[in-house]
């Protein structure tokens, strides 16, 4: 009873101590939490040799690898039809008049100017700031998204390829530390309306303001932290985003969609692999996916019902012999989800993986416009 009596008192003086021992709440909103990944990769061949290729998997990426790899072994290797596509590199000059430009397309260039050079777009989606990527490329080589602004001038650019060009030397492959020599520290907070946010700091990614805009440069951490990608917003566009998340329209969720796609073929691309095909089957699947996670506030592969992602891909009819989904939440574009999960190396197998052959993307927005992105990947 002393004993009791003891540990009673001890558990009131530490709640009585409370305010001293809590942090004091910060003046900025973290963003950290905007970068969540599904710390779970799923991936399943299945072959008439192979009855039940779907292991349990653990919370660790290293064990959900290993029994990956161990299926992709025992099964017939399923390769895409389409071969690597092959697209010569453009000439590059470096730019004289600002700090980057990309496939020699810098802010401020009309579109007729983007146009002469690139042709036309292969696809016009809604992107965060209220305005519309343009993407070009051939065959998704060459790639690069494009933002104009009403009188037709470039006030938005981004590529994840070997296009990049700046009159510091910083190109695709730089080192962080290279980068950071050159630009000095980078932004550690962005206002929005009457808030300061504070930007994450895991070093996956630095923004800086340069040429009246703000570029933010991605990096490999899986190949040293070298750069990976470079996004550059003109302030003008940026302003336009009053808050940090965009209010979630279905121009928007479907612009989300078909970027983060488009990024993914990209990515493939970039590294020697084959594109993928566009499902609107399994695009449902994921879309329900997205949406059930978002109205029920979870985030899982698994969903309430217990249903896998293979459940729900066969409960929808998608036939398939090898499969995977990666799961995103938090981030404010498609652009942030797609290197989140590159720099994850479970997810990143996905992106990259050779047998797979169609992709179908899904994305849902929560009560508080966050958006839920669904990847599934798979092969017939």
């Amino acid at each position: 009873m002393r004993k009791l009596f003891l540990l009673l008192l001890l558990v009131i003086a530490v709640f009585i101590s409370r305010p001293l021992w809590e942090d004091k709440v910060s003046p900025y909103a973290d963003l950290s939490f905007m970068d969540t990944i599904s710390d779970r990769v799923l991936s399943v061949i299945e072959t008439p040799n192979i009855s039940n290729a779907l292991e349990t998997f653990t919370d660790t990426i290293t064990a959900i690898i290993v029994d990956i790899d161990d299926a992709v072994q025992q099964a017939p290797r399923i390769q895409s039809d389409e071969p690597a596509p092959s697209v010569e590199k453009p000439d590059l000059s470096i730019p004289t008049e600002q700090v980057f430009s990309i496939y020699n397309i810098k802010l401020g260039d009309s579109r007729d100017q983007v146009e002469q050079e690139l042709g036309e777009p292969a696809r016009q989606s809604q992107n965060e700031f209220g305005s519309s990527w343009y993407a070009y490329h051939e065959n998704f080589g060459n790639f690069v998204m494009v933002s104009y602004n009403e009188d037709g001038l470039v006030n938005g650019l981004f590529t994840n390829q070997d296009l990049i060009t700046s009159s510091i030397g910083v190109t695709l492959e730089s080192s962080k530390e290279n980068v950071r020599k050159e630009l000095g520290d980078p932004l550690t907070t962005i206002r929005k309306g009457l808030i300061r946010y504070q930007l994450q700091n895991d070093g996956e990614y630095d923004v800086y303001q340069v040429d009246d805009a703000y570029a933010t440069i991605f990096y490999d951490k899986h190949e040293d932290y070298t750069v990976t990608a470079v996004q550059i917003i003109h302030e003008s566009l940026e302003s336009e985003r009053t808050e940090i998340y965009t209010e979630p329209s279905d121009s928007l969720k479907q612009g989300f969609e078909y970027q983060l796609f488009d990024l993914t073929n990209a990515a493939r691309v970039e590294h020697g692999q084959s594109v993928l095909t566009w499902d609107e089957q399994v695009r449902e699947t994921a879309r329900k996916h997205s949406l059930d996670m978002a109205e029920n506030s979870y985030f899982d592969h698994t969903n309430l019902n217990g249903q896998s992602p293979f459940d729900r891909m066969k409960e929808d009819g998608v036939s398939y012999r090898v499969a995977g989904e990666n799961l995103a939440y938090g981030q404010f574009s498609s652009i942030y989800a797609h290197e989140g999960l590159m720099n994850s190396l479970g997810h990143r197998e996905n992106i990259l993986k050779p047998e797979f052959g169609y992709l179908g993307v899904g994305v849902a927005f929560n009560d508080d416009s966050q958006p839920y992105f669904t990847e599934n990947f798979f092969n017939k």
